[in-house]
């Protein structure tokens, strides 16, 4: 290994000290709500027997959604295996709350690249939520990375259903959400706006701090089970909660309209999704620390990273700005050849489907694109953004960076 390189790594790692113990600290807090929530159902080994056609009185799938809706203060959940990722999660959440007519406006910027289908915004239209009628707005945040309560306030209408906001950052340069950041615009929409319905796609976000959205107003809030609540184990799968009514109707486009939460079966075992969730709190901490090493060791680089690595976290997403495309593809080939499964894959830039640029994705995971493992994707354009997130443990976080320096100082890219 590279001396030198080793050398500077932990140089870096000194400078994080208060930060991993902020975030150790959130750990044990957290953890202990799990734990509490887990003995208050009085989970058991009958919960993790799989179960097979309708799934009627499936104890395991609903004691989930029970302990779900507890952990984020929520009336009710919907924590399925049959959902396969964020994007099919907020998007089952969109038609069930929109209906013909309605406008979804999105309070935080545009939406995640993959949403712009779902919306309508880009791609064929076909099947999307424009064809079905309903109209699309947005509200961009404010300079200082803000919400802008004013702009969204002026920007509402009569036929305003949904109002959305992305609380990661996504492949946008404006820094992401602190749960509590919604609380002014659910207190101006319940005020002024009661019938419409504040949704918060929480993906990248869960565990990093010590309350979710719901408790700052949200009404509903949307995320993957192979991101942060999975803790590394759940197979599959993705979750919705919050207010009884609003879980309702999307649970009618889960299933079908007057049968809803009440089937669906799942014939692996809910082992995965019970202890994944208890390992959660954990788990993201360790991913924020290699978060927060990468931001340490590419700022003493003299490249700019958001956040830095002294700031509060509010997701597991690290941005480097690398400059240059031949810097970037170094980078996530890097993280690749240090991961634990496909090593010798190298990634190269593809037309991936859902996104408007080439985007280059490295990700040796156990859970096939599981982004709460260490993974780096970027699309290519400028600045040549590496967005870093995941990491089961620190360990692994920290000699992935040292690798993938040696990768890009033996390609020239450093």
């Amino acid at each position: 290994m590279d001396m030198e390189i080793i050398k500077a790594v932990e140089a870096a790692e000194l400078r994080c000290k208060e930060s991993f113990e902020r975030m150790e600290q959130i750990s044990l807090n957290n953890t202990a709500k799990v734990l509490d929530a887990l003995q208050r159902h009085q989970v058991a080994a009958r919960h993790f027997a799989p179960t097979t056609g309708y799934g009627y009185d499936d104890v395991g799938r609903d004691t989930l959604e029970k302990i779900y809706a507890d952990l984020f203060e929520a009336d009710a959940a919907i924590v399925r295996p049959q959902i396969a990722s964020g994007t099919h999660a907020l998007s089952m959440c969109l038609f069930g709350l929109l209906k013909p007519g309605d406008e979804l406006m999105y309070a935080s910027g545009g939406p995640y690249d993959t949403l712009e289908e779902v919306i309508g915004i880009q791609g064929s239209g076909v099947g999307s939520l424009k064809e079905m009628g309903v109209s699309y707005s947005q509200v961009e945040m404010t300079e200082d990375g803000k919400l802008d309560i004013e702009g969204i306030r002026a920007a509402m209408k009569p036929n305003t259903a949904v109002v959305a906001v992305q609380r990661s950052r996504g492949y946008s340069s404006r820094p992401s959400l602190m749960p509590e950041d919604v609380a002014p615009l659910a207190e101006m929409l319940h005020r002024e706006f009661p019938n419409t319905c504040l949704m918060v796609d929480n993906c990248y976000g869960e565990f990093v701090c010590e309350k979710e959205p719901i408790h700052y107003g949200a009404d509903v809030c949307v995320g993957s089970l192979i991101k942060n609540p999975g803790g590394g184990l759940a197979p599959t799968g993705g979750y919705i909660v919050g207010r009884e009514d609003l879980i309702e109707r999307v649970s009618y486009r889960l299933t079908a309209p007057g049968i809803g939460r009440e089937v669906g079966s799942y014939a692996g075992s809910y082992l995965p999704f019970y202890q994944g969730l208890f390992m959660a709190p954990h788990v993201v901490a360790q991913a924020v620390k290699t978060s927060i090493l990468a931001s340490a060791v590419f700022d003493d680089m003299g490249m700019h990273t958001t956040p830095h690595y002294s700031e509060r976290r509010t997701d597991i997403i690290q941005a480097l700005d690398l400059c240059t495309p031949e810097r970037l593809i170094a980078f996530c080939q890097g993280i690749q050849s240090a991961s634990p499964i496909d090593s010798m894959a190298l990634p190269e830039p593809w037309d991936m489907p859902g996104y408007q640029h080439q985007v280059i994705m490295a990700a040796g995971t156990f859970i096939s694109g599981a982004s709460i493992e260490l993974s780096a994707d970027a699309p290519m354009r400028e600045p040549f953004t590496a967005f870093l997130q995941g990491g089961l443990t620190y360990s692994h976080g920290k000699l992935a960076i040292i690798r993938t320096l040696e990768f890009m100082k033996e390609r020239g890219c450093l």
